[in-house]
């Protein structure tokens, strides 16, 4: 059987604090968000509990009535328990080395068995596409766990929001398409 999955990036935010709320930027992509996501067969939503996540997603679930879901292991990348001024370079060590870590921070390997952990939850119903809404960090790393061609470049390259279809291969394994950018 075919398992099959959205991983979407939440809409522009006004920061990376877990209370930060969508820009208004942020509130109309959410809006064509919902529209794009409308014409697909999604029957389940799970997503980050970080306000930027759930504001992605609820217009969707407005739209449709189909309830979110709030998961913890969705949340971001932890990348430490004080600001770094050279945080970019702490990023990109994460895609080269999983098991590195900022004081006070996660590393790479933890983050993502959270979020596999959090997307295995969505994929365990019976459902036939699950929406999962994450953070960029953290999506990218799953899409790294795919792909291992996927790193700190492809990363920069990902916009708010973001969607891609994952869906899983004869054989094992997943493939990944970006279908909105």
């Amino acid at each position: 059987m075919t398992q099959r999955f959205l991983l979407v990036r939440h809409c522009e935010s006004s920061g990376q604090a877990a209370d930060a709320a969508l820009t208004e930027r942020g509130l109309q992509q959410a809006q064509a968000l919902a529209e794009f996501l409308a014409v697909h067969p999604i029957d389940r939503s799970v997503s980050s509990p970080y306000l930027r996540a759930r504001s992605t997603i609820e217009p969707f679930a407005r739209r449709t009535g189909l309830p979110v879901e709030l998961c913890d292991d969705l949340v971001e990348h932890h990348l430490s328990a004080e600001p770094i001024a050279e945080w970019r370079s702490c990023v990109a060590r994460a895609f080269e080395d999983a098991s590195s870590r900022a004081p006070g921070g996660d590393s790479a390997a933890e983050t993502l068995a959270r979020a596999w952990t959090g997307i295995r939850t969505a994929l365990r119903a019976e459902s036939r596409l699950p929406v999962v809404v994450a953070h960029g960090q953290l999506i990218s790393l799953v899409l790294q766990s795919i792909d291992a061609r996927f790193g700190y470049a492809e990363w920069e390259s990902l916009t708010n929001p973001d969607v891609h279809l994952v869906e899983s291969r004869e054989g094992g394994g997943f493939a990944v398409r970006r279908i909105w950018r």
